[in-house]
């Protein structure tokens, strides 16, 4: 069974950066595209990123030009480095293949505020 496990969330002030990690296991992530996603409370769950299997990038417009989507197909982990961060990216952080899985992991909280 597919699992995921984020970490690297936190408390940052606006304008600061944060890098988010994915461990992937259960299933190859070199053999999926893998996608960022992000839930503030009462909100629905949005996608922010999206790396596919060769490497083309895709963002939410929201942060394009501050979020940049990368992984490591040998440690089976995909990272989001966040920069220029706002109040409105605080969120629980998510990663899942694409097609998602049914499964999803715990999440990482990032808040930003001063």
């Amino acid at each position: 069974q597919v699992q995921f496990v984020e970490s690297g969330g936190g408390l940052v002030q606006p304008g600061g950066s944060l890098t988010l990690s994915c461990v992937v296991s259960g299933r190859n992530s070199s053999l999926y595209a893998m996608e960022w996603y992000r839930q503030a409370p009462g909100k629905e769950r949005n996608l922010v990123a999206r790396i596919s299997r060769k490497g083309v990038l895709r963002y939410a417009d929201s942060v394009k030009g501050r979020f940049t989507i990368s992984k490591d197909n040998a440690k089976n982990t995909i990272y989001l480095r966040m920069n220029s961060l706002k109040p409105e990216d605080t969120a629980s952080y998510y990663c899942n293949t694409e097609p998602n899985a049914d499964t999803w992991g715990q999440g990482t909280q990032v808040t930003v505020s001063s």
